[in-house]
């Protein structure tokens, strides 16, 4: 959509020059001079012009656009008869005839005038003297120039070979010379109260937001010179009351062509003054947009406060049409949110009755409490979603399904508990309901007392009626799109949590979850045993750098009782706490003390912002797994804050499952130090040192958290001068082949020492695993004993039972196999072993492998026993530390997969000359 706005310019003639045949241009002036039989007036004050898609949704732009164009102008009287009309015309361009649409706006002294043009100029034209049918009112279409004869004052359709053009003339309502709005006259005693001398501040805003004008009144009023506040932007002073639910804010109301209302402007005493204000938008003759500002003191507000055209209780206007009640009240169009039509409802409530403040609470599901949702002219902390008891006392005044009126609220304190501290004396409140369903309660309050009587009430009560049902629908629609949302949220957490065993890592995505999607800080308690006191074990907060403030403060304060009754329960000690330390902070710096303030003042600031941070609502949710209570998750909001009902649900829902999540972690960590411990127990001790001979092991155990597995090495002193050695694999991995991992290990040094041979030792081992029975597995074992020489060899004795023989590798380089292929064990009773004697000569290196090396695989191929054999070629004159980490290399980069099997590497080399 383009637009354009000329003002005092003179609009060119619309009818056509010369484009059409003569009879056709005769026909087509005959049939506009029909309708307008006046002069149109000469004097065009300004022009506003703007083009339309041919898109369905270009009706509704042209709408706004003419609507806006109009309230710029000051037509409000003519508006509604004029979005009407345009919306027809733009409708039969852009929907029925497909083509875009032209719409052009002059305003003259006396009304306004305002064409739509199309492309689709084939059209039938209506001839004088004929009767001429312009469509059914049941038609969809077809009805725009029926609506012109019916409510313009003038109208007419004009032609040219490329464009079909309608317009119509709307002229203001006659009044009294100076007439705007008038009202009755008055006894003196009711009129509006204001100073001596009322003061209205004249600034103007420039397109940028910046001031450049202010005069003496804003002076006077504010304390600031103009040369002072000229070129600032007008935010840098005007407190804006961030109401919940809108989304107009000062900079937005100044963009506005007309906008009025009430917020504060920071004088320069630094106090804020309420004032009440009117904008309006306009532009210079070149075109440069500004805003005019008259402000007012907020009680001085009739000076500038537009009347409502229609009284709230009035239903039908002045030509006896009927008019719906709850436009009447709300305005036209009503906001499409809940909480924006709640705060239109209060702004309307409290003006309707010349209040000075309003309030707007929705009941819970259940009907025991109300939330409050809306509010104006009260304190930010009464805005929301504190709540009161819908019962609050015995009798009609105590309960909120019944209108209730209070004369002097200093003589029943407590009365309307949300009023307490506000100053306002008098209060009528009258209930929302649907269907017999107490659904809300509305209220207005006056600062002086006996301000409402029943007949107040009466007209607040029609005025609530009227809502009801259109705030309970907005209320519903909002709880199901919240729910939906909880929905999604609650997956999420699922998924997050369950994806994690990690008792760290599950605090952490729990408290990162709440924050800031449920409350602006959490903290996190956990209880170890049902003898422990509960600690501290996490917090977080939306902004990092308050975190240990709050920390601190937590650490000071009494942790909450672990009381496993579900729901969430309000917890008020963080919030004393943190308002007694910022009071002593503050007392401090003032050297109330005795002491010198400098000594504390660094202090200041971070106590008073942990005080902020903690000062609002906290609530605490116990974390209940398996009828116990592990912990408690704390939520808490800055000060004056409150949390919703809805989210408190959302959070004892959260809570179940961060309870559950955090308990499987903690039984996991729990289970893997006793199985991590009881592994442990199974590995040899530290390898002895043997002189003559160097000894390497590298042991990898296959699956996450396992350390032992079904492979075993160890190496242990038999008696002075000779050595123990072996390495075996039993049958899988896991526990159960770990159990007869440590039988096999145990068992081997029990029966060396006692000086048996290598056969009989192994041939007993084998005896001891077919007594498991059911729990035995079969074994493969190499085992040996070794005795270092006086001349630098050594001397080893070596039975292979099933298991990869070992490898011999020489300082020239050659490999072979160290020992023969023997049964293995677990498998039969009766075993014929029999031992080898290998000499390793200096320089020599004995390698010791279980299958998992020799039969590591990338798809198809397998390192094998001839693979191994490659590698270990090349590890002449290396360390026995290095032979085995080379093996170990070799075979992690065989294949790119982890390790599916257990792997044990044991390397002896005896030591002579090397390259090294």
């Amino acid at each position: 959509m383009t637009t354009g706005l000329i003002p005092g310019e003179q609009p060119p003639d619309p009818r056509p020059t010369g484009s059409l045949p003569q009879q056709r241009h005769e026909l087509v002036g005959q049939a506009a001079l029909h309708v307008d039989k006046r002069p149109r007036s000469s004097v065009i004050t300004a022009r506003a012009a703007a083009s339309f898609d041919p898109v369905g949704r270009s009706v509704a732009s042209a709408r706004s656009f003419v609507r806006d164009t109009l309230q710029g102008w000051g037509f409000a009287d003519v508006i509604d008869d004029a979005v009407v009309l345009t919306s027809e015309l733009v409708t039969n361009a852009v929907v029925h005839a497909g083509t875009s649409a032209d719409v052009l706006c002059l305003r003259s002294d006396d009304g306004v005038r305002v064409e739509v043009a199309d492309r689709y100029p084939e059209r039938e034209i209506p001839l004088q003297g004929q009767a001429v049918n312009m469509g059914n009112l049941d038609r969809e279409g077809g009805r725009g120039l029926q609506l012109c004869a019916a409510l313009a004052g003038r109208w007419g359709v004009e032609y040219t070979p490329t464009h079909k053009q309608v317009w119509f003339q709307l002229d203001l309502p006659e009044r009294p010379v100076g007439t705007r709005a008038a009202g009755p006259s008055l006894p003196a005693a009711l009129l509006p109260l204001a100073d001596g001398r009322v003061r209205v501040a004249v600034v103007q805003i420039d397109r940028t937001g910046t001031i450049t004008s202010w005069n003496e009144d804003g002076e006077e009023l504010f304390g600031y010179a103009a040369d002072h506040v000229i070129g600032k932007p007008l935010t840098d002073l005007a407190a804006w009351p961030h109401t919940p639910g809108t989304s107009t804010g000062i900079a937005e109301a100044l963009q506005l062509s007309r906008w009025e209302g009430s917020y504060g402007i920071r004088a320069a005493t630094g106090r804020v003054t309420s004032v009440y204000a009117s904008h309006l938008r306009v532009r210079d003759t070149d075109g440069e947009p500004s805003t005019v500002c008259l402000l007012v003191r907020d009680h001085e507000r009739a000076v500038l406060q537009t009347p409502l055209r229609v009284p709230a209780s009035d239903t039908t206007t002045s030509d006896g049409q009927s008019t719906d009640p709850f436009e009447v009240f709300i305005g036209s169009p009503a906001p499409d949110d809940l909480d924006g039509l709640l705060q239109r409802t209060v702004e309307r409530a409290r003006d309707m009755l010349d209040a000075d403040s309003a309030f707007l609470l929705l009941a819970t599901d259940d009907e025991t409490e109300l939330e409050v949702r809306a509010s104006t002219g009260l304190p930010s902390a009464r805005q929301r979603f504190a709540r009161v008891p819908v019962e609050a006392g015995p009798g009609r005044y105590g309960s909120a399904r019944m209108p209730a009126v209070h004369d002097d609220l200093t003589a029943v304190p407590g009365a309307v508990p949300l009023l307490s501290g506000t100053g306002m004396r008098s209060v009528v409140t009258v209930p929302l309901k649907v269907e017999g369903r107490l659904t809300g309660s509305l209220g207005v309050a006056a600062e002086s007392p006996g301000r409402y009587s029943n007949e107040e009430a009466l007209r607040l009560q029609f005025a609530a009626d009227r809502i009801a049902l259109a705030v309970e629908s907005a209320r519903l629609g909002e709880l199901e799109r919240l729910r939906r949302g909880s929905l999604s949220f609650l997956v999420e957490a699922s998924d997050l949590l369950a994806g994690t065993l990690d008792r760290d890592q599950t605090l952490a995505l729990m408290a990162q979850m709440t924050v800031p999607t449920l409350a602006a800080w959490c903290a996190v308690y956990t209880i170890a045993d049902q003898a422990s006191d509960p600690y501290l074990s996490y917090v977080l907060h939306e902004d990092e750098d308050l975190i240990d403030g709050i920390k601190s403060l937590l650490s000071k304060v009494q942790p909450p009782d672990p009381v496993p009754t579900p729901g969430a329960r309000v917890w008020s000690a963080p919030g004393e706490a943190a308002h007694q330390a910022a009071l002593r902070s503050s007392m401090r710096s003032l050297g109330l003390n005795g002491g010198p303030a400098r000594q504390i003042a660094s202090g200041i600031g971070p106590t008073l912002a942990t005080a902020s941070a903690v000062g609002g609502e906290t609530v605490v949710l116990p974390l209940v797994a398996r009828n116990r209570v592990i912990g408690m998750l704390t939520l808490g909001k800055p000060t004056d804050e409150h949390f919703r009902q809805e989210i408190l649900e959302l959070a004892e829902d959260l809570s179940r499952r961060a309870a559950l999540a955090l308990d499987n972690a903690r039984l996991y960590s729990e289970r893997t130090a006793i199985s991590q411990s009881l592994q442990r127990s199974l590995l040899p001790p530290e390898l002895p040192e043997i002189d003559g001979v160097e000894v390497e092991v590298i042991y990898r155990a296959a699956g996450e958290g396992n350390e032992v597995g079904g492979d075993f090495y160890d190496l242990f002193p038999i008696r002075d001068g000779a050595y123990g050695f072996a390495i075996g694999d039993v049958c899988g991995t896991g526990p159960n082949a770990a159990a007869v991992t440590g039988l096999a290990r145990h068992a081997l040094r029990l029966l060396a020492r006692e000086g048996l041979s290598g056969p009989a030792v192994l041939e007993r081992l084998n005896s001891a695993i077919l007594d498991e029975g059911a729990r035995s597995r079969f074994l493969t074992l190499l085992y040996g004993e070794l005795w270092p020489q006086e001349d630098g060899s050594a001397m080893l004795k070596v039975v292979c039972a099933g298991h990869p023989l070992p490898l011999r590798l020489r300082q020239d380089g050659t490999v072979e196999p160290a020992a023969e292929p023997q049964p293995l064990l677990g498998v039969m009773d009766d075993l014929e072993l029999y031992e080898q004697t290998v000499t390793l000569d200096p320089g020599d290196v004995l390698l010791c492998v279980t299958d998992g090396v020799t039969e590591r695989r990338e798809g198809t191929r397998m390192l094998g026993d001839d693979g191994l054999a490659d590698v270990l070629t090349t590890c002449t004159g290396l360390t026995a530390g290095a032979v085995a980490a080379r093996i170990m290399r070799a075979v992690e980069r065989f294949a790119s997969d982890a390790p599916s099997d257990d792997m044990a590497i044991l390397a002896m080399r005896v030591p002579g000359h090397h390259k090294d």
